[in-house]
């Protein structure tokens, strides 16, 4: 146990720094959106390449972590949903709250975590859970956040929040970056050598300066949050996501296993270590968005990454 805390020690700990400068204003709030911008549009999608086009295309192409894992996201949908759904959280903040609990922070944090404990390997199961989690828990859950507007606009405003989450996964560079490491994988392609060095120095900045901006736009959602809120509105949804998402994916990937389905133990690891990660930060901007409760979604997101320094290590003690 003290080996793998002392792998994710650094990766907490820069999240921790962020938070830290922010809070304490070493880091101007207004710098924040440029921090997420180079992560977002250069430096994580040239992580994901680097990692789709060293990776062996059998992995980014494995239709059993796709099923058992597009199958777990939905059954969390539809619990987070159905638990939190009340007369005070109605279907937008209840969809989003469940997104938070079927959706880890993969790309900024658990690609290179996963990389560092297991080895480079793990990065193509964990990709394949990525492009899920944009695909389709963001577009599911984004889709049923607009029925409270569909009580007074029918089903128009539900397809016009499927087609402006589509649209949100076609502008967002990290499929892109996932699909042509994944053509270049297939093909053994390899770029230009300085073109692949500045791709490289790119990849590498993408992990120190993930962790630290999640954890500065951590402390801005929360020096922005101010109101109080009871602890049933967000220790459920905690809870479902760093023991409720993970055991979910153990229990129906060991039954496909059983039942004869080709998924391979070291995957279905991946996939529930991947699970076990924290919401992902990227949540609380489509609260905002959506006009959602993004006090409650950012606390879930904060909760979530402090505890799951503990949880994920334990989870990581567990499945290796």
């Amino acid at each position: 146990m003290l080996n793998i805390l002392l792998v994710t020690f650094p990766f907490f700990a820069l999240v921790l720094a962020g938070f830290w400068a922010a809070r304490r204003s070493m880091l101007p709030l207004e710098a924040i959106p440029g921090l997420n911008g180079f992560v977002l549009y250069f430096a994580l999608p040239c992580l994901l390449y680097r990692f789709g086009s060293t990776t062996p295309i059998a992995s980014l192409l494995d239709a059993s972590v796709v099923g058992v894992y597009v199958l777990c996201a939905l059954v969390m949908v539809a619990f987070a949903v159905a638990m939190t759904l009340n007369q005070r959280i109605r279907w937008n903040d209840a969809s989003l709250g469940a997104l938070v609990a079927a959706f880890p922070n993969t790309g900024f944090m658990g690609v290179p975590l996963l990389a560092a404990l297991l080895g480079p390997q793990a990065a193509g199961t964990a990709i394949v859970t990525i492009l899920v989690d944009m695909v389709v828990t963001s577009s599911l859950c984004i889709a049923l956040s607009r029925l409270d507007e569909a009580e007074g606009h029918g089903r128009q405003a539900m397809l016009d929040a499927g087609r402006k989450a589509l649209r949100g996964v076609v502008a967002n560079p990290m499929p892109w970056a996932i699909i042509l490491g994944a053509v270049a994988s297939a093909w053994a392609f390899t770029l230009p050598k300085p073109v692949e060095q500045t791709v490289w120095l790119l990849a590498d900045a993408a992990s120190p300066v993930a962790l630290f901006t999640i954890g500065a736009v951590l402390a801005r959602a929360q020096m922005r949050s101010n109101h109080p809120m009871p602890m049933l509105d967000y220790v459920p949804v905690v809870v479902m996501k760093l023991l409720l998402h993970p055991l979910l994916v153990l229990a129906v990937g060991s039954a496909a296993i059983q039942l004869g389905v080709p998924l391979s133990p070291a995957a279905l690891t991946v996939m529930v270590l991947v699970a076990a990660l924290p919401s992902a930060s990227n949540v609380s901007l489509l609260a905002e968005r959506f006009g959602a409760d993004n006090g409650r979604i950012a606390r879930i997101i904060l909760v979530t990454t402090a505890a799951a320094f503990f949880t994920f290590s334990a989870a990581v003690s567990l499945m290796t």
